[in-house]
């Protein structure tokens, strides 16, 4: 794996070389923008607007825009002399409990692995973290821009996360509902209720994505010459009325139905199919509303069978907004 950055952690008067290595990659189906009648690619060419002439990679500087249309052109270079003391080192500002920091904050994270001989004063600030449940708050410049970051321990290693400032974090104000909404008693305990019906740890390896794997299926289905089958998309059900009470009540059924059979297929050594419990959920909605529904009609979709001979793969259909 390649490193993205090699630098200190400044932690007092101990300074620990560490490399800094992308701890996540975002897995998606890549594609090529094509001319829908040939496949042929799509190619775009970096042109001056003044010249017309075609501008080799090499010579593209960054331009900043005035407000009267002028242009304020920055160099590699220009860039390179701005002063920026955490270009190579992990600056530790202060620490603070884990727990009062907002995930909104952050941003991306980073592995660190200690460098040369720095193991015993890395597994010291790593170990020292954990015992104290302390968060280090540190400043450090990855590619060209100083970010506010946050050290702390991950099993063995430790982990780096960037942070938005608090600038780039849009105020909420304006999402939140009307005050005056009354929710009952009876409604917030009934929500408890399910809550604590689905409760558990965390577990990721539970989940997939199951866009993607449609995707690829779709994919391959192409690529073998098969014939492709869409469902038509269910049309949005409007001006539906819902008991919330009856459909919280349907919820809570579910959930410890699904719990039921999951706990069966535990002790009869099975393993509860991947995202049982999105799904369990998911149908309580649907079971809920259906039956709380009061003077409204739904609209099913009818996928279109084709008569032709040919193997066919049906693709999922999309939300309707």
């Amino acid at each position: 794996m390649q490193a993205i950055w090699k630098g200190s952690i400044s932690f007092g008067l101990v300074t620990i070389p560490v490399k800094v290595y992308a701890a996540t990659q975002e897995k998606d189906i890549s594609f090529r923008q094509v001319h829908a009648a040939d496949g042929g690619r799509i190619r775009y060419r970096r042109v001056c607007e003044i010249d017309g002439q075609e501008v080799p990679y090499s010579d593209i500087a960054k331009g900043y825009e005035l407000p009267d249309g002028g242009m304020v052109v920055l160099t590699a270079e220009d860039l390179a002399e701005l002063p920026l003391p955490t270009r190579h080192v992990v600056e530790v500002l202060e620490f603070v409990p884990a727990d009062e920091i907002d995930p909104i904050y952050v941003s991306r994270s980073y592995y660190l692995q200690a460098e040369g001989p720095a193991a015993k004063p890395y597994i010291l600030l790593r170990d020292a973290l954990r015992r104290t449940g302390q968060t280090a708050v540190v400043k450090v410049a990855l590619r060209n821009r100083e970010a506010l970051a946050l050290l702390r321990p991950k099993d063995d290693v430790l982990l780096l996360q960037t942070m938005l400032w608090p600038d780039e974090v849009r105020d909420a104000s304006f999402a939140a509902p009307d005050e005056d909404v009354e929710v009952r008693a009876q409604e917030i305990a009934m929500a408890e209720s399910y809550i604590r019906t689905l409760e558990t740890t965390f577990d990721p390896t539970r989940y997939h994505d199951e866009y993607r794997a449609a995707l690829e299926e779709l994919i391959q289905a192409k690529t073998a010459g098969m014939e492709v089958e869409a469902p038509a998309a269910a049309g949005p059900a409007a001006g539906e009325v819902v008991d919330l009470m009856a459909a919280l009540q349907a919820s809570v059924e579910e959930a410890r139905r699904q719990r039921g059979a999951a706990a069966r297929q535990a002790d009869d050594g099975e393993e509860p199919a991947k995202g049982a419990t999105k799904k369990a959920a998911g149908k309580a909605t649907k079971r809920s509303t259906a039956k709380a529904a009061k003077g409204t009609t739904s609209r099913r979709g009818t996928a279109t069978k084709s008569t032709r001979a040919k193997k066919t793969v049906k693709t999922p259909a999309r939300k309707s907004a």
